[in-house]
């Protein structure tokens, strides 16, 4: 585990460095564009079951709740959250893991599925590729809440305790890859 953990450093560090500026330039749209702080800090669950605050790029106005014009692209491409990798370098994070949720979901797991709280939250994971378009699939739901509560919930836990059992670096690369492509 303390390879996944300089691997995580050096990825972070790699990443802020060569993308510091687009995280930048991203930051100043959103500020302008919401006419706020362009990040947005929200509570999440983390290794354990510890709060931690994760850190995304704003894309919500905050007057309006409407998603803004560059929000949806930041969305769409995943921009938004390169502001984690901050969340990486500090060991609130991992770059590969179960993504962190809101309070009332893997803080109320029980039984063998609270393993997974032994992992630090991830910025990708085989589940979050699965459901990318999460967003979508609940939109077109009569009862979001119910079908995520119902259906993607336990699928992530599912996938995310799998990944509990086999993690790998190559495993992990494999992830990665599979994120960027």
């Amino acid at each position: 585990m303390k390879f996944k953990r300089l691997f995580d450093v050096f990825f972070s560090i790699m990443v802020l460095l060569f993308l510091g500026w687009l995280i930048a330039i991203c930051y100043s749209i959103v500020s302008v564009e919401t006419q706020s702080n362009g990040l947005f800090f929200q509570k999440r669950i983390g290794r354990y079951g510890k709060k931690f605050t994760i850190l995304k790029l704003k894309t919500i106005h905050p007057k309006t709740g409407i998603v803004t014009f560059f929000g949806a692209f930041f969305r769409k491409y995943k921009i938004d959250e390169l502001p984690q990798f901050w969340n990486v370098l500090i060991s609130e994070m991992s770059v590969v893991g179960p993504r962190p949720d809101i309070p009332g979901y893997y803080d109320q797991l029980v039984g063998e599925q609270r393993k997974i709280l032994e992992l630090k939250p991830g910025i990708t994971s085989e589940a979050s590729l699965k459901y990318s378009k999460e967003d979508e699939v609940l939109r077109v739901q009569k009862n979001p809440l119910k079908y995520n509560d119902s259906i993607i919930f336990p699928d992530k836990v599912k996938m995310n305790l799998h990944y509990y059992y086999t993690q790998s670096f190559w495993g992990d690369l494999n992830i990665i890859l599979k994120t960027l492509f």
